[in-house]
């Protein structure tokens, strides 16, 4: 036997009206649910939209095995430091900031920045770290020379022609072409030639960054950091003798002008700073009492130094002056030197060489356009003995490139001196230089050996021979006279 219960007809409705009701109730919950959750996901969305995670840009470096480019290292005390991976690295740039990197502040073209002659007694420049990380842009002088339109327009408020960039294109596509593959050049005084081919190529703003010039200039660099690395902070070989002071200031003008452009440029090239820091402090403590630098670095010498390497660790010193980093005595150093340069004038307002005589019985002096500059580049640019120095080298200072009087070591000088002081000087000085160096230069870039096969009024004129150093030294010297109109900034401006 079954028992069948029956629901009275009045509670089934009130049972189907109360599951309608729950239905609906259920379906209401769900739809919150779901719009609550799609809500919370989309404000995590929207905040994870709004935070820019670091970006960075990689340019890679020549892709070459690990051998061939050795890893430069530099020993900054007793201890040598650790040896970095010998692979060229790539290059990081901070496309947004973040706590690991702090892009450059933004700066108008006038930003106060070196202008070659201003200011005290080798100041300070316009490079200088506030602590944090951030850096100022590269010094205003400096950034005229990386934009092909200042470079141009550079060229035709000095007086120049729009070819002379080309001239200094073809110029250094040589040296790109004739560097060797550990990244020197010349068969010999190889850290001279190699740091004046770099002083060529940051004429120009040419950095390891650069798309047709990158991988040469970082050779470049790589080659100078690691021979200071292996001899003690020296860049020439021993078979240098009693002259390596001068490839050892051209050396160090170098690497402390490419260390301004990289860290300007956030650049981090392994052990450059600690390179140029040894090798500063290395010409300021090897000073000559005199003020000037002696052969050898011999500090008491009866000579007394001479103005030809004076100048170079002038140039140098100055550099290393704007790169930011501490020597110690560096101003004294500088201010000594230039009283040293003062001194080396005649009354004539000549310059010379370990007195006020030319060197090597000279018919004409060599150094003017030397000591005027080490004095512009220290400040006394309003000087009467600059004043004196261009007087005399505008009526004593010819320059033919075919003919006797193609002193280029002389006129490596006079080209930034007389640009320095601008208005009529320049006017009259500049065709001297233009029109022989654009006519001369041969389709490879490189310049012939001047003289016209005669002799050359000229002491120890490495830049006449034919071997590869002579034609480097000559090629280099050309190209950074070229490149005067942008290289820095005249102090009339």
């Amino acid at each position: 036997m079954s028992l069948h219960a029956f629901i009275d007809p009045a509670a089934q409705r009130a049972l189907d009206s109360q599951r309608r009701r729950s239905t609906a109730a259920s379906i209401v919950i769900a739809f919150l649910g779901v719009t609550l959750i799609a809500l919370v996901l989309g404000f995590i969305a929207l905040k994870s939209m709004m935070v820019v995670a670091p970006g960075f840009t990689v340019i890679h470096g020549p892709e070459v095995p690990p051998e061939d480019i050795p890893a430069p290292r530099l020993p900054v005390s007793s201890r040598n430091p650790a040896t970095p991976s010998a692979r060229v690295m790539p290059f990081l740039h901070g496309q947004t900031e973040s706590p690991l990197f702090v892009p450059p502040v933004e700066v108008s073209s006038d930003t106060p920045g070196f202008v070659s002659g201003s200011g005290d007694d080798f100041s300070d420049g316009a490079y200088t770290g506030d602590g944090n990380g951030k850096w100022t842009p590269i010094p205003a002088s400096f950034r005229k020379r990386c934009s092909q339109q200042d470079r141009l327009a550079q060229l035709e408020a000095g007086g120049g022609t729009p070819e002379i960039e080309e001239h200094v294109t073809r110029a250094l596509r040589f040296l790109k072409q004739t560097q060797a593959p550990d990244g020197g050049w010349g068969n010999d005084h190889r850290a001279a030639m190699t740091g004046l081919s770099l002083l060529a190529y940051l004429g120009r703003c040419e950095t390891p960054l650069s798309e047709e010039f990158g991988d040469s200039c970082l050779k470049a660099m790589v080659f100078l950091i690691d021979r200071a690395a292996k001899q003690d902070g020296r860049f020439p070989e021993p078979a240098a003798g009693r002259h390596w002071p001068y490839e050892q200031a051209i050396a160090t003008y170098a690497l402390a002008e490419a260390h301004t452009m990289c860290r300007a440029l956030n650049l981090n090239i392994p052990n450059l700073a600690e390179t140029v820091q040894r090798s500063g402090q290395m010409l300021i403590d090897r000073q000559h009492e005199s003020g000037g630098w002696d052969y050898d670095y011999e500090e008491d010498s009866s000579r007394g130094g001479d103005l030809s390497i004076t100048a170079w660790h002038i140039q140098a010193l100055k550099a290393c002056k704007l790169s930011g980093i501490e020597f110690r005595n560096l101003t004294r150093s500088l201010k000594s030197s230039l009283d040293y340069v003062e001194a080396r004038q005649a009354a004539d307002g000549s310059f010379g060489y370990t007195g006020t005589t030319p060197a090597g019985e000279l018919p004409r002096p060599s150094l003017t356009g030397a000591g005027m500059l080490c004095l512009q580049m220290g400040g006394r640019e309003s000087s009467p003995a600059v004043r004196r120095g261009a007087r005399h080298a505008l009526e004593n200072s010819p320059f033919t490139w075919d003919g006797p009087d193609c002193d280029l070591y002389a006129h490596y000088y006079l080209a930034q001196a007389m640009f320095q002081r601008g208005g009529k000087d320049w006017t009259t000085y500049q065709p001297r230089i233009r029109d022989s160096l654009t006519a001369r230069q041969s389709p490879d870039g490189s310049w012939p050996k001047p003289g016209g096969g005669g002799k050359i009024h000229a002491v120890g004129a490495l830049f006449t021979g034919n071997s590869p150093t002579g034609i480097h030294y000559r090629t280099t010297l050309a190209t950074l006279m070229l490149e005067v109109y942008y290289r820095y900034l005249p102090t009339t401006r």
